[in-house]
């Protein structure tokens, strides 16, 4: 028999984390140092170049690595089960590499230059290969925290290109190959591909700049929420699916 006091106790401690971090998020909108935009601006990024430059390397294992599991590969709320409430299909995929702080060893070895760039972003604590299959659609939904910027590098934008976009509050834009598009995910935003071809991006979120200090405040809250039961289990998932692939297919240094 279900225990009320736990689920009174459970739901009380999520109206209080929910308001918490609705204050912590007002606050962090006040003195985030690059304000609170839809879609920022990549000149205020100068490590946005690092992406761009060395788009080609990530692509190629893209290409040569990930894809050719493309059938083996998770589906997101395999990995990330909250995710059930945007998508329950087979038509997101995801190859993670990192994810709130916590590295994908076995991934990552398979994909070394694409984690040696991504290690080198300022903050970066979630990357992962996002797959969308022809025809994808995800509704509309928001991030549940304003402390991380979403980084969106183009890898495969299948056209024509204003089939295959992103709207983030009342701004649409679309994917380009080798470029990167940073956003504000805590705004309400929706995803289109109602193309033939399949959209690849390397998908990251890197700590929001923020005044100090808010700054070191933001950074232990994030480490709160990588030590969170719900990031714990999404963890377990992950590995449990490496393990898989390694049962599969052999390790990273048979394929190499």
């Amino acid at each position: 028999m279900a225990n009320p006091f736990k689920r009174t106790t459970d739901l009380v401690t999520k109206k209080v984390g929910f308001a918490l971090l609705q204050l912590i998020e007002r606050i962090f909108a006040r003195y985030s140092l690059h304000g609170t935009p839809t879609f920022f601006n990549n000149d205020d990024f100068a490590w946005t170049q690092i992406l761009e430059d060395n788009w080609a390397a990530i692509r190629n294992e893209l290409d040569e690595v990930v894809l050719k599991h493309r059938e083996r590969l998770p589906n997101f709320q395999e990995i990330s089960e909250d995710q059930t409430a945007i998508t329950n299909d087979d038509d997101w995929k995801t190859f993670f590499l990192y994810g709130f702080g916590h590295k994908a060893e076995k991934n990552a070895a398979r994909c070394p230059k694409t984690t040696e760039i991504i290690e080198q972003i300022p903050g970066m604590k979630t990357g992962f290969f996002s797959i969308l299959s022809p025809g994808k659609h995800i509704p509309a939904h928001r991030g549940p925290y304003k402390g991380v910027i979403r980084v969106h590098l183009g890898l495969k934008v299948p056209g024509p290109k204003e089939q295959c976009r992103i709207r983030v509050g009342n701004d649409y834009r679309h994917w380009e190959e080798g470029e990167v598009m940073l956003f504000d995910d805590t705004r309400d935003h929706e995803v289109w591909n109602d193309t033939d071809g399949e959209r690849v991006v390397l998908f990251l979120d890197v700590v929001r700049p923020l005044a100090p200090p808010l700054d070191r405040i933001n950074r232990t809250v994030i480490s709160l929420i990588g030590k969170s039961p719900f990031v714990q289990n999404a963890k377990k998932n992950q590995e449990q699916w490496e393990r898989k692939l390694e049962s599969d297919v052999g390790p990273a240094s048979v394929l190499a």
